[in-house]
Parts: structure tokens; sequence; C-alpha cells
């Protein structure tokens, strides 16, 4: 098969330990190999960099394992033409699978221009991306012990949802922290409720409609500050 890149590296990546693998070809048309094990520390990123660039390194493509290329991949990128692949796009021999294997395989295919790569947007895209991927979990946790405090109060007899237009809202974080402090008269929660959730048609609700027996229940309520 025909080479594309004379110098290239093929990287296999795990939690503790990355395994390299660089394909060199020669003045003489032959190919040169060197092997070498480096850790997942940031220094030892920064060795593997030197490495590679000893070697003159052209292009170094990396196998997407989980998260553990995204470090190799955001100290590397400014000193090397990176190609992320996708482990489905390749295969080693099989029965012949090691660490030293994958990464030799890897340079290989990535010398004979056989490897896929996969988009990668630039740093400051990734970095936006993670920003609102993290704000959106955020928001479903709240959502989800907002669920679970309103499925408390149910259980519990505490009927505060049909009184308080939005229970963690502040009439309702209000009347939530009277409660946990031992409050049972209705009339004073009641007097806490800044809007009260009401039809049009019919007079505003009261708690006395409602019996409080968290506290006999041992009612324990999460995250309410």
């Amino acid at each position: 098969m025909d080479i594309i890149y004379d110098c290239c590296a093929g990287l296999d990546l795990h939690l503790k330990s990355i395994q390299a693998h660089v394909r060199r070809r020669a003045e003489g048309g032959a190919v040169t190999t060197a092997s070498r094990k480096f850790g997942t520390t940031t220094a030892a990123i920064l060795s593997l960099g030197d490495w590679l660039a000893e070697h003159g390194v052209q292009k170094v493509a990396m196998e997407a394992t989980g998260v553990y290329w995204k470090p190799v991949w955001n100290l590397l990128e400014e000193r090397f033409r990176l190609m992320l692949v996708n482990a489905q796009h390749f295969h080693n021999v099989p029965g012949r699978k090691t660490d030293a294997g994958d990464a030799e395989w890897l340079a290989q295919l990535l010398q004979c221009g056989l490897l896929r790569d996969s988009f990668v947007p630039p740093r400051a895209q990734r970095e936006l991306r993670d920003l609102t991927r993290q704000r959106i979990c955020l928001v479903d946790d709240k959502s989800r012990v907002v669920n679970r405090i309103q499925k408390t109060l149910e259980d519990a007899d505490i009927k505060l949802s049909s009184v308080a237009g939005d229970v963690m809202g502040a009439s309702g974080r209000d009347m939530l922290r009277a409660i946990i402090g031992g409050q049972e008269d209705s009339m004073a929660l009641a007097e806490l409720a800044e809007t009260l959730e009401r039809h049009p048609s019919n007079p505003p609700p009261k708690l006395t409609d409602y019996r409080i027996v968290g506290q006999r229940r041992g009612l324990r309520l999460p995250f309410v500050a």
C-alpha cells in the first residue's frame, strides 16, 4: 500500500496509561518504528508530545475511548495534526489484541491513509458545549428535586400545591420552612402566602381544609433552604 505520511503515530488510550507507536519511513523506503508507554497526567502527556516531536511526527491518530482522549487532545492539538478515530472503524487481528498492538495497528493504518477521522469542534465550541450540557444537567436535577419534594408532601397528605401556585416559589418555601420548623397552625401557614392559586369564581382556598400530618409521618424534605 502507498504511504501517505512519512512519519505518524498511533495512541492507545487508557485510564492510567497511553501506549504510543511511531512509524517513520527512512530515505531508502524502509519503515522504522518506536514504541513507548506514558502516563496520563499533564506532565506525562507533555512528555509524550516532546517524544513525538523528537521523532518528527506529522500526524497522530487516537481511539475515541470514553473521555480519555480529551486531555490528550487539549494538550497536543496545537502541536500536531490530530485524528480521532471511532473504534468500530478499525479492527486488529482477532486474538492478538494488546495495547502495543492497537497502537501499532492505528499507526500503520494512519500511515497508509486508511482511517476516517471523527469531527472534533474547535476548543471554544467544545467549551461552550460542555457549559450548555452542564446547565441542562443542573436544570434536570432541579426538576427531579422539586418532583421528589412534591411527592413527599403528597405522601404526608400535605396539600400545599392546592394552596400555593408554586410550591418552590417564595410563598411555598416560606410554608415549607414553617412546616419543617413544627408549625401546624393552618391559618398561620396561610398568612405566609403572598399569592394563592385560585379560580376567579371561587374564594381563596384555606389551609384549614387540609390536615398537617407531616411531623407525625416523619416528613423529610430535601434541599429546602
